[in-house]
Order: structure tokens, then sequence, then C-alpha cells
């Protein structure tokens, strides 16, 4: 991977982090999950062969990995779509195909609806497109986050995470354990509109990709019927892109054709 280059957003001196891998227009933007890493999510997507040579932006969201980790940011997912946005501007990339995975599938929702003309293409996996409410016994690792308090988390809370998560924990170490719990938080909060409505409302090409043992999908036919691609991987669980990465390169190849 190329150096991580640095953006500053919400005019405090905060920088967010992200690796520019050249390649030809319009460039593509990655989005990571909760907790994760860009590299270590997309680092063997972004700039792959079978994707045409475009150039690649790979970022590490606020509060993850080689990004800062204001602890008096709200890490809603307006606030990470307008980081994100800051990138691009940075970047100086436009028309972008823009691919999100689990809470980066909602920042790339949000970020489209509220930057028109930004996103050429939209690209979503594994996201939640609905405000869920938060539970200790969810199905969803948003929900039971969010379950508890942020004291209770930050105290307890993270360090099971990575006790208990295996697969998780080589990335969630180097994620704020604040930031963690405040995306988890927005994340099943929502946005007025939802998620789902200004996706299914955007007037671009929109991909949603699924696992076939991942986290479910409501209303597939809904998001069919507005005009979304839904594709499943089979044998592939919420980390499709580990679990079946051939195959997830060629849902990519698929929906980002040229």
């Amino acid at each position: 991977m190329s150096p991580m280059r640095q953006t500053e957003f919400h005019g405090q001196g905060w920088s967010v982090g992200w690796v520019d891998l050249p390649g030809r227009d319009p460039a593509r933007v990655f989005l990571h999950g909760m907790g994760c890493l860009g590299g270590a999510i997309f680092g063997g997507v972004a700039g792959h062969p079978r994707l045409g040579g475009h150039r690649s932006v790979v970022v590490d969201l606020p509060g993850h990995g080689l990004s800062d980790r204001p602890a008096d940011w709200e890490y809603r997912l307006v606030d990470h779509a307008d980081a994100v946005a800051a990138v691009c501007a940075d970047a100086g990339v436009d028309g972008i195909d823009l691919v999100g995975h689990s809470l980066g599938g909602d920042i790339a929702v949000t970020l489209a609806g509220r930057h028109p003309g930004l996103v050429r293409r939209l690209v979503i996996a594994e996201a939640n497109l609905d405000p869920i409410p938060p539970s200790p016994s969810g199905e969803r690792t948003s929900q039971r986050i969010a379950a508890q308090t942020e004291e209770q988390f930050v105290a307890t809370g993270y360090r099971e995470c990575l006790d208990t998560i295996p697969s998780w924990a080589p990335m969630l170490r180097l994620c704020d354990p604040r930031a963690v719990y405040r995306s988890a938080v927005g994340l099943v909060r929502g946005t007025r509109p939802t998620m789902r409505e200004v996706f299914t409302g955007l007037g671009i090409p929109r991909t949603f990709i699924v696992g076939d043992a991942g986290e479910p999908l409501v209303d597939a036919a809904g998001l069919e019927a507005s005009g979304v691609r839904v594709v499943t991987i089979a044998g592939a669980g919420h980390m499709m892109m580990t679990d079946q990465p051939d195959d997830f390169v060629g849902a990519l190849e698929a929906a980002l054709p040229g």
C-alpha cells in the first residue's frame, strides 16, 4: 500500500488518514466497517487488476486505525460522511465509485445523499438500512454495543469484544473504544430520512452485496423494485471479502464495469 495521507476534518485540526493508490479516473473510494481498518478490509481489493486499474482511495474512518480519535466528536453517520467528503475534496476526486462495507456502507449512503454529484455509482455490502433498537441480545454487534452505556463499554465491553471475537480483535485493538461505541450508537439510531429511504431514492447505479450466511437483508424485493441490484455471495458471512475474496471482487467487477 502507498504511504498514509492525512486530511483535516471538522475544522478542529483533527485528521483522517487515507491511502491513495494511483490509477485512472474515475476514482474508487473504499469505506470499512465499525472497529475495522481500511487496509485490512480492502487492501486486497482496492487496485485489484480485475477492477480495471482505477485510482483507489482507502480511508481509515475517524477513531479507527491511523486517523485521529477526537474525544468530543459525535461519530454519527453524518459526521463520518462529511469527514469522507473532506478526503474526497483533498484528493481532488469527484464523480467517484463509492464502496462501503457494514458501517462504511451506511456512511456511503449518507455521503451520497448529502453530497449530490460526488458519487456516480454506489456499492454497499452488509449495511444496515433501518434504525434498530439497542439490544444486549441483538443480531448485530452494533446493537449489543449500543445497549451499554458509553462508560460501560469503555470499562468492560471493549475488552469483552477483544476477548470473545478473536477474528475482530486485531483490527479492533487499533480503534478507539469511544469512537467504536459512538459509531455503533449512530448506526443503530440511523438518519432521517432513513438510510433505506435515501438509498432507494438515489438516481445513480446502486448495488447491495450480501453474504448468504451474513446479516439478514430486509425487503430485498423492495430494493430491487427501486432499481438496486442485489447480489448474494454464496458461502460468505458478514466479512465476505475475507470469506470469499474472489467472489467479492467479482461482484465489484460486475457492479462497476469499465
